[in-house]
Parts: C-alpha cells; structure tokens; sequence
C-alpha cells in the first residue's frame, strides 16, 4: 500500500498495538501513568537544526505560511527518547488471550459501558451518518485511548521533525509533519494542543496526522476538527469517518462467536456463504442462528483449543485501523461486550506454562499479599509481573527467572 494511512503506520510501530491499545493494564505492566520521561523532552542537536531549517523551505514550498512554521517549532525540538522508542521496537509477543484481557477485560467493558450511555446521544448521531454501530466507534475509542485516558502527551511537531531528521523512516514521518502543520495552518488546534503519542498518533482515536487530514471530520460545524479536547465528538465521528470510507457496511455485523467443527477452512483467505457454513455444522456460541455476514470467514485465534469467530467484511475494514487480527477481534468482541453481550462462550487452555487465567491471578495476588507488588490482578503476565516474580525469586534464595509456573504458585500458598 503506498498510501500513508493508519494501516501503513502501524505496521511502523507493531509494538504499539498496545498503542494503540493506548496502553496496557495494570497487571501486564502500567500502573499509574509514569512520570515524565526527561528523554522525551527537546535537547540540543545541532544536526536537528540544520534539518529544521533546510526543511521550513520545502514546507514553505509546499504553502505553509512562515506564521504557521514559526508558531510550530517556537518550542518544538528534538527528541532523544522518539529515536530510542522507534529503533527499539521489539515486539512483546501476546496470546490471544491476553491481548483480550488487555483491550477487552471487565473493567474496560465496564467503562465503555459508561461511556456509552454517557455519550449515547451522539454515537447514535455519529452511527445514523456513517452507517457505523455506535458499540464500534466506542470500542475503538476504548482500544485506542482508554476512553480519552491516554490521548498523549507529546508534542507531534517535536516528534515527527525529530523521526523525520533521524531518517530511518524519513520520508514517511516528513509527510506526517507536513501534514501535522497543514492542521495549524488551517486553525484545527493550537501548536501547544497538538500532541499524541511519541510517534505521532493522536487524540481520543489516535489518528496519525495523514489520516486525519482524509478523514477527520467536524461533526458539529464549528470550524475546527477537534481531535485533541474533552469533548470526543469530533475524534468519534471521525473514527466512524474512516471505516465508512474504508467501506463499511451500514446493517452488517462485524462478527460474533460460533462453535465449528474441527477440520473446517479457516482464515480470511477462504470465504464462504453463511448457510455454507451453517450446513458445515457452524453455530453461534450463544444459540440461535447465525445472522447474515455475506460472505464469512472462520477465524481460529488461539488455534483449535480456543473460541472460533465468524467474521464479515466489516471486519476487515476494522483492520484499516489496525492491520492485525487481534486487534479487530478485540474491537468487534469489545463492542458486542458495551452493547450488552456476554463473554466468551470458550475457555482458554493452559498458557505455555501451564497455566490458566485463574492460575495467573492468583500467582499475581499471592505475589502482591507478600509485598511484590504486581500492578493489578487482570492473569496478564508483563512487566510488572515479572519484575515481581523476579524480586520474589531473589528474596527466597531461587533461581531468579522472572518465569512464571505451577511450582512457583505452589511455593506461595
């Protein structure tokens, strides 16, 4: 895809799926939101100067007034962290399972399902123009920002200049900065207001600034495309925006849970009509019969132990936002959770180290009574875990792994 859209930009920055998860869970590794990083503020470089100064001349030649270019980088500069964060983006590799947990566990179900009917009124508006269900456009809030909790904090003048100068992916993130100033120049916010996370993904919905330039939206027609405040109407409809221009379809459901035989295809590759894979034995998990998706494909996360989904079209238009399947299953099962429906109907086998979410909890509060403090008690194993199972470990005189397990668990009781 030549495009620079959201999709491009997260195959950029796969470790931010829980970015775009606009973080994670106490218990997998956040608690509290972390002090500021000093390396995430500007520091001189001289190098970054010279940058900045030979590229106000290409963006002058591309219309940006010197107003707009001044006002921008008065207190923009380079930023050290940006460069770290980008060159060292080693994937935390996630089962399906915890990346539910994460996006979709209970108290972000009970959250979206305040938020719902806090801001029903204007999903409902939001949905009745797009054609997109208001659980969707309030789920992807929920993955993408905790609701608005975690928006970012980062100048995106300072940290697209800074990635662009860097130049491992320079022509992108030079795009992304052009894009980022046609926003002031066009009065949408404020330079001190422009700000997302360190790679330049921002407000409520975690728009990067190309995106935002084809697809946001002013839902109320005050003049501006305001992403970035409080008030989310604006990054909902412009979410709801985009997945009607990456071809939603207003009526269709994204997908739902279903018990398959084994053996069947699986895979957005192999498509079938429904009543194909009614007459191959596909059921949905809760009852009833299945509803009409089109064309459907059977996906199979956690393999043939775990839950089966059959999903629609729809469902790859989700993945415009993020091109990973977790992340649209995480969406589309958020969404059917804030619109009232239950959990999954499958359980989760033991994790690889043979343990299950029920284990994983109780090794994290058994750990937490003895003052290692694991951060939350969601059965996600990540930082803080495992730092506490390491300190854990060192205290009793044991192999220090950081490596959860059934005889671990034991010597906690």
């Amino acid at each position: 895809m030549t495009r620079l859209t959201r999709r491009g930009f997260t195959s950029l920055a796969a470790m931010a799926a829980l970015s775009a998860c606009g973080g994670v869970p106490a218990g997998s590794g956040s608690g509290p939101a972390p002090a500021p990083d000093p390396s995430l503020r500007p520091v001189p470089n001289s190098g970054y100067d010279q940058w900045v100064a030979a590229f106000r001349s290409r963006a002058a030649s591309s219309g940006i007034s010197n107003t707009t270019l001044d006002t921008a980088f008065r207190s923009a500069g380079f930023l050290p962290g940006v460069v770290e964060r980008d060159r060292n983006q080693t994937e935390f590799k996630r089962s399906f399972e915890d990346y539910l947990n994460i996006v979709a566990g209970e108290a972000r179900v009970t959250t979206g399902r305040e938020k719902f009917r806090q801001f029903g009124g204007i999903l409902s508006e939001i949905a009745n123009r797009y054609g997109v269900p208001p659980e969707i456009t309030c789920a992807i809030w929920g993955v993408e920002s905790r609701f608005g909790a975690r928006r970012g904090d980062i100048s995106v003048i300072s940290a697209t200049s800074t990635l662009a100068y860097d130049g491992r992916r320079g022509d992108f993130f030079e795009a992304q900065l052009l894009a980022a100033l046609r926003i002031l120049e066009r009065g949408d916010t404020s330079a001190g207001q422009l700000q997302g996370s360190w790679a330049g993904a921002m407000g409520h919905t975690q728009f990067i600034p190309t995106t935002y330039q084809a697809h946001a939206v002013d839902f109320r027609g005050d003049g501006r495309r305001d992403i970035w405040s409080e008030d989310p109407t604006d990054a909902l409809a412009s979410a709801a925006a985009y997945l009607s221009d990456s071809g939603w379809r207003r009526g269709v459901p994204w997908g739902l849970e279903v018990n398959a035989p084994s053996g069947l295809p699986v895979g957005r590759g192999t498509r079938r009509s429904v009543s194909s894979w009614a007459s191959s034995g596909v059921t949905p998990a809760r009852g009833g019969s299945l509803p009409a998706l089109g064309d459907a494909a059977l996906l199979r996360p956690d393999g043939s132990t775990g839950p089966a989904f059959l999903v629609s079209r729809n469902f790859d238009v989700i993945l415009r936002y993020n091109n990973s399947e977790n992340y649209a299953l995480g969406v589309g099962y958020l969404a059917s959770r804030i619109a009232g429906g239950p959990p999954l109907s499958a359980s989760f086998g033991p994790d690889r180290y043979g343990l299950t979410v029920e284990d994983r909890r109780l090794l994290q509060e058994r750990l937490t009574a003895r003052g290692f403090d694991t951060g939350g008690t969601d059965g996600v194993i990540g930082p803080n875990t495992i730092e506490a199972i390491e300190a854990y470990q060192a205290s009793a005189g044991l192999a220090v792994t950081g490596e959860p397990s059934q005889a671990l668990l034991n010597t906690l009781r």
